[in-house]
This record gives C-alpha cells, structure tokens and sequence, in this order.
C-alpha cells in the first residue's frame, strides 16, 4: 500500500481532500505487481484561486511526477492522476517492449519499485559568487540515448544525465530549442 506525505501551501488539507488524493493516486497501484515501496509527496497550493498539485513518486530507476493548475481542486486532482497515469503506461510499454526484443522477463516493471533518487541537504559556498541551494545524488541506470530522452520527457526537465548501456560512460541528453534532442559525450 503507498504511504502518502500530503502538504498544503496557502490551504489546509482537509480529511476530504486527503481521502480524494488517496483515492485517486491510490488507483496507480493497479499498474505494479507490488506496490512501489517509496513514499508519495504531494504538495498542494493555492495562489490567486488557481490550484496547483504536484505528486512525485520516486521509484528506482524511474520518478514519477507530474503537475497541474485549475480553479477547481479536485480536477486538479483528477488531471494530475491522468498525467501519471500515462507516464506509468508509457514507460511500462517502452521497457516491456525493450525486455521482449531482449528475450528478458515480461514483467521487470515491478522492479522498478525500490528507492530512487536521494535529496541532501542544501549545500553553500562563500568562496563563490555561486550559490549552491539543492543538492541531488541518484544512481546512473544503463540506458540508451532513447530512453533517457523518454525519462527526460516525463520528468519535465530540460536534460537527463545517464550511464550509456553501449559505451558504460556518463552521456546528458538535453532539449533543444527547436524542440529536438542532443546528446552530449563525456
């Protein structure tokens, strides 16, 4: 069963709000053979009446995240699933898909579930006009250019950082402004 972190910002998070979030994420459970063992964050907030919910779950080798705005909470709610939703579904078709032309097991989804990226705490520097304020350390998953543009895409980010499965050196994927990809070779 997902354990959930529920944080309200400029709005309290009522016994109502708590169960809808639940109810809805918790239908994500039906997409693992074993639910994911990490904790779901979820931050809610209200600035000039528009919602804003933000769900992470960090799984190994996969974070799942998505955002969404509306007037209305509860669509937001239900919009933010949606996002998540189609992550899970993309991913698992790309990975199923990978796994079957490799002749591997049919469900490795499910291993996806352990802990995956690990925040510290916000690091600072006097000697430098540089100020450091976040601090991320996660493991490099082997992977192809390609699959880290689709990690990439459904993370939201501008780059992705990777170990290369072919030359087992670290590569960046990145965006480009004309909305192409790059991939950039330590």
């Amino acid at each position: 069963m997902l354990q959930y972190t529920i944080r309200g910002e400029n709005l309290e998070v009522t016994d109502s709000i708590k169960e809808y979030v639940e109810k809805k994420v918790g239908k994500l459970e039906r997409y693992f053979d074993t639910p994911p063992s990490s904790e779901v964050h979820v931050n809610l907030s209200v600035y000039n009446d528009e919602q804003t919910i933000e769900v992470t779950i960090p799984m190994k080798n996969l974070l799942l995240r998505a955002e969404e705005h509306n007037s209305d909470l509860y669509a937001a709610i239900d919009l933010v699933v949606d996002k998540l939703e189609r992550q899970i579904r993309k991913h698992k078709t790309k990975v199923n898909r990978k796994f079957r032309q490799e002749g591997a097991p049919k469900y490795v989804f499910a291993e996806l579930e352990r802990e995956a990226q690990q925040a510290t705490e916000p690091e600072t520097d006097s000697d430098f006009d540089v100020q450091i304020v976040k601090t991320k350390r996660f493991d490099l998953k082997p992977m192809d250019s390609e699959e880290a543009a689709l990690q990439m895409d459904m993370l939201g980010h501008n780059f992705f950082v990777f170990t290369n499965a072919n030359t087992d050196e670290t590569n960046i994927v990145y965006k480009r402004r004309d909305g192409r990809y790059g991939l950039i070779e330590t």
